[in-house]
């Protein structure tokens, strides 16, 4: 399954929907404004919150967390020592680790786990500059979270850049 995410109202206090495949809205992104921290919630078509991302206040390291009902489920860093540039790691509270790897801020990368291919995500389907789809793989895995992973990496590596 697609999902379809425009990038130019990537802004904090903007909120922005991301569409399926048939151009419904699937998420919202709410963008929270005069927050002492970056902060995003990823909620369903009724307005109820499935992730939230913050950014980490005091970390060594640029980390951002995804919550669900209030709850961490997992924290988001680029990976240290890495020959590519654009490669992080999701690390689920329960030990799973997903790798991110790509071009990030050209929107072509992967999101694996044990190298078994979850998400892609790339602008290559499309026409429009600042749209890419995120493109699900498996069947059972947690569209919302990997939807989350792709919008906080690149927001990440816009960060960094």
């Amino acid at each position: 399954m697609k999902y379809l995410v425009r990038d130019k109202i990537f802004a904090i206090g903007d909120d922005y929907w991301i569409e399926d495949e048939q151009g419904r809205h699937a998420f919202l992104v709410d963008g929270k404004a005069m927050r002492l921290r970056d902060t995003l919630e990823l909620k369903d078509l009724d307005g109820q919150v499935l992730i939230t991302l913050r950014q980490k206040m005091f970390s060594l390291r640029d980390t951002m967390t995804i919550e669900r009902d209030e709850r961490p489920l997992a924290t988001v860093r680029r990976k240290r020592l890495s020959l590519l540039r654009n490669h992080y790691r999701v690390t689920l509270v329960e030990g799973t680790e997903l790798d991110v790897s790509g071009r990030i801020l050209d929107r072509e990368f992967t999101v694996e786990y044990e190298g078994e291919l979850l998400a892609h995500i790339s602008r290559q389907w499309f026409r429009v500059r600042d749209t890419y789809a995120v493109n699900v793989v498996r069947e059972d895995a947690d569209t919302a979270l990997l939807v989350a992973v792709a919008v906080c990496v690149i927001r990440m590596a816009e960060r960094e850049d």
